[in-house]
């Protein structure tokens, strides 16, 4: 009688239980129970038997996983990890190697480690399985840093790292698939090149003629002839679009923190457009609601509220992002002290406002906005509370055609835990060795990044033309300017509004280990583990083979650049 036995993952962590050290390397020891699972037998099954009356037994395993080391064992460690229970590793060290090495290095030595895959001594002291399965393990590697992270490889004009491994790809994996993909993503550079040295001369040619397309004698939109769901449509839109290109390893501490220093201006680029984006739907909140001083109160009142149907709208959609822009621009000091506006802002909508403002508030290390982070992330739909009939109606046609929905945290978090990581965990340990853990600790971080941006592949929403012109000429307004409409349309003399009051923090942070929810680290971990999976199953094989399994800035007076102040 045939028996299937699995090796299930109970509920409890692993128990660490010591280290061993090696020439250049500290490992953790850990015991993990495991469930052994006896399913049973085909007859079993005809016969109408549970599949749970198999037999399950339980046995303790030993875990050891590298914890520091020197650069050459790190990445000899890759090899090791991959053919062994250390599944998650390959995955982390390509994704923050660059906190502690470069491409060059990485490459060099893991080409030069494994050069005894061509004939040679070495070589014939390894068996015809032995080499096989080592060749399969390096494919697999690099053909998941490919997949993952191209970009490291992009470095014009010559391209000398990834013609290094066209070479070696050419030498020990002859007419693979893996070899035709670095030969076309080296064409694929090549084109890059050319078209970004054209983009540049057609820019500037064409920067009036969108002006004159555009321009300000064509009569533009008005704000209040928007659907609410449309402009939050349109906001996850575009959220969506800058989210997914989101390097996830820029966000680590150590590039992040370094973005405002001489000579670092060019790091994190796809950062700093998710935080223009959420700056320009901030000003456009502001800017709505004071460029013109001629309106009534209740006129303004009326754009106030429609903002906070816009910000409903976002929070149904899961765009944490765009919510957190328009609730910060709503209560900015020039919107918020317009006492006479808001009090003609009707009580639903205030009850509105004060609910979607709950989710960021500052309370417990904001662990409401990341509860529902954690509960929505990859869920199809958002669970609200506020409103319930409202939100009925907008999911249920969703629901009927299968129509799942992404979701845009507010990158701002991520930020901040990842930049206290960097600065609490030291890089290096006791004779020079590179501390890892602390690289697993900020993937942990970043495999929910890469989940997130996976998710939003799920939106599907067509751009609205006439959106797009409205926005583009939306008057852009400074801090001071703000202010000053502000003063102009209710004076300094008249009582500030006492409406939204906001929370004021009650305590001191807690350090970065002690700040998480219960369960916080446990749905990190199980966020890894599937992320792991996904990245290590798209690792292409050779044909033929078997396949192998500094100090923070002060908040600005209107929080505009929220996110740039972490």
């Amino acid at each position: 009688m045939m028996m299937k036995m699995m090796m299930l993952e109970t509920q409890n962590a692993s128990q660490e239980i010591g280290e061993e050290v090696e020439d250049g390397a500290v490992f953790s020891i850990s015991l993990r129970k495991v469930q052994m699972y006896q399913s049973s037998s085909k007859s079993q099954r005809w016969m109408g038997v549970d599949s749970d009356s198999g037999l399950s037994l339980y046995e303790t395993c030993k875990l050891r996983t590298i914890k520091a080391g020197t650069l050459e064992r790190l990445v000899e460690y890759m090899v090791t990890a991959f053919r062994g229970n250390d599944s998650t590793y390959v995955t982390i060290f390509l994704c923050t190697y660059r906190t502690f090495a470069t491409t060059k290095q990485v490459l060099d030595l893991l080409l030069n480690r494994y050069a005894k895959l061509q004939p040679g001594a070495e070589a014939r002291r390894m068996t015809p399985d032995e080499r096989t399965e080592l060749r399969n393990t390096v494919s697999s590697i690099l053909g998941a840093w490919l997949d993952q992270y191209s970009e490291d490889f992009w470095k014009p004009p010559d391209y000398s790292c990834l013609r290094r491994l066209i070479h070696y790809l050419q030498l020990s994996f002859p007419g693979s698939d893996l070899e035709r993909r670095a030969c076309n993503l080296l064409s694929q550079f090549h084109r890059r090149l050319q078209q970004e040295s054209d983009r540049d001369v057609l820019d500037q040619c064409c920067a009036f003629a969108l002006l004159q397309e555009n321009g300000f004698h064509e009569e533009r939109p008005d704000f209040l002839n928007f659907d609410p769901t449309v402009v939050a449509e349109q906001f996850t839109l575009m959220d969506a679009e800058l989210f997914k290109r989101v390097v996830p390893y820029h966000c680590l501490g150590s590039i992040w923190s370094q973005r405002d220093k001489k000579g670092k201006e060019h790091l994190a680029p796809t950062i700093r457009a998710t935080v223009s984006q959420f700056n320009r739907v901030t000003n456009c909140v502001i800017s709505t609601c004071l460029s013109d001083r001629t309106l009534k109160p209740a006129h303004r009142a009326r754009i106030l509220e429609h903002w906070i149907q816009v910000a409903r709208e976002c929070r149904i959609l899961k765009n944490f992002s765009s919510l957190r822009a328009i609730l910060s621009a709503l209560q900015c000091n020039p919107v918020h002290r317009l006492k006479k506006t808001w009090d003609e802002v009707s009580r639903e909508n205030i009850r509105i406002f004060q609910e979607l403002s709950e989710i960021f508030s500052d309370e417990n290390n904001h662990s409401l906005s990341r509860e529902l982070l954690i509960k929505e992330g990859t869920s199809k739909f958002a669970t609200l509370e506020i409103n319930p009939k409202r939100a009925q109606k907008r999911q249920q046609p969703q629901r009927d055609l299968t129509v799942m929905q992404g979701t845009i945290p507010y990158l701002g978090t991520f930020l901040t835990d990842l930049v206290m990581m960097d600065t609490a965990m030291k890089d290096y340990l006791d004779g020079g060795l590179i501390n890892f853990e602390k690289r697993r600790k900020e993937f942990e971080v970043i495999a929910q990044i890469k989940l997130l941006q996976l998710a939003c592949n799920n939106y599907n929403f067509k751009r609205v033309a006439g959106f797009s012109v409205w926005l583009s000429g939306v008057e852009k307004l400074s801090e001071a300017e703000s202010y000053s409409q502000s003063c102009e349309i209710e004076p300094l003399s008249e009582s500030a509004s006492n409406t939204l009051r906001a929370k004021k923090s009650s305590g001191i942070m807690k350090r970065w280990s002690d700040r998480q929810p219960v369960g916080f680290r446990r749905s990190r971990m199980q966020w890894i583990w599937k992320l792991s999976l996904q990245v290590l199953r798209s690792a292409a094989l050779p044909a033929g083979s078997e396949r192998v399994t500094g100090r923070r800035r002060r908040l600005s007076q209107c929080d505009v650049c929220r996110l740039q102040q972490l």
